[in-house]
């Protein structure tokens, strides 16, 4: 139909030079009447599409049409995007490792830095993933695997003194099977049960790994002023959890949005607002250092969230 347009476009805007031309103009023959009469409707068909044309190539494209959810609808497809989001995982625990081994930083710090971007770094790359059945499935393979790998060193069986001094307070590798484990096993939840389309697992996940993580390393450095019911927690680190939960939530929020899994409403990001000042209280709380904010944190988020959303 374009080309169809192209052939019967307008004469150009010259002025013609000849009378005959001129009478031809402006009186047509009728066959050149009848067969202007039978091209019209053509004629302004392809104007039309030509504008329509012209208003895609203009249009922005939005992410979801970049890496759509249906996109590769296939087991294969989900196959690779896990071999990738394995890979990036466990490069990422490899680095930080390395950084353990060589004491470039303090290891309070470093297993706060572990905490805080596997999982952050992991949300990232669920928009690879199909809308298959399997696809949750097969995104918590990396997770699961680090379930294994905590209980592996937790109990002996494995060797590996830089990730146990990587991802353990005291280099103890018994550690591993409390917050580690909790951790690896609440990501795993989150992404094989609940999957993108939840806020409940973007909270969950979020005040797990952003807000707990920037709680501690806050409330080492400028938590002078203590809570009244729990001396070992801090004004500013709970504060600082509080806020980095909540932002991140947000974050996540507007990136899943621009994929099409959820929709972006001010009663969603109330939603997290809620269950981060939720979480922080009872990370604040003396019974979290009782049991484990790994733990508390993580069962928190997905009460209040099931609750809110």
């Amino acid at each position: 139909m374009l080309s169809l347009g192209a052939h019967i476009s307008p004469l150009p805007c010259s002025r013609p030079h000849a009378p005959l031309l001129r009478s031809r103009l402006l009186a047509p023959s009728p066959a050149a009447a009848s067969s202007s009469s039978s091209f019209s409707a053509p004629r302004s068909l392809c104007f039309s599409q030509r504008r329509r044309f012209a208003a895609d190539r203009t249009r922005r494209p939005t992410m979801a049409a970049v890496i759509s959810p249906e996109a590769g609808d296939g087991l294969v497809h989900d196959l690779g995007s896990a071999a990738v989001t394995a890979g990036i995982a466990l490069a990422l625990l490899r680095f930080f490792e390395e950084l353990a081994k060589r004491g470039v930083c303090e290891q309070k710090l470093n297993r706060k830095l572990v905490h805080i971007t596997v999982g952050m770094v992991f949300l990232l790359f669920w928009p690879l993933f199909s809308s298959g059945k399997y696809a949750p499935l097969l995104a918590a393979v990396a997770p699961g695997v680090n379930i294994i790998r905590m209980l592996l060193l937790g109990l002996g069986i494995m060797k590996n003194e830089a990730m146990v001094k990587s991802m353990s307070r005291s280099g103890d590798r018994r550690e591993l099977l409390k917050g580690p484990l909790y951790y690896a096993t609440t990501i795993t939840f989150a992404t094989s049960v609940l999957w993108r389309t939840s806020p409940v697992a973007i909270s969950l996940i979020c005040n797990l790994c952003a807000g707990d993580g920037i709680a501690d390393v806050v409330g080492r450095r400028l938590g002078t002023e203590k809570l009244p019911y729990n001396p070992n927690k801090s004004y500013a680190g709970s504060i600082a959890m509080a806020l980095a939960g909540f932002l991140a939530s947000i974050g996540y929020m507007h990136y899943f949005h621009a994929f099409g899994f959820i929709e972006e409403t001010w009663q969603m990001a109330l939603g997290f607002l809620v269950v981060s000042v939720a979480a922080t209280l009872v990370e604040s709380h003396p019974i979290s250092t009782e049991l484990d904010d790994n733990l508390t944190v993580p069962l928190t988020s997905f009460i209040v969230g099931t609750l809110v959303f």
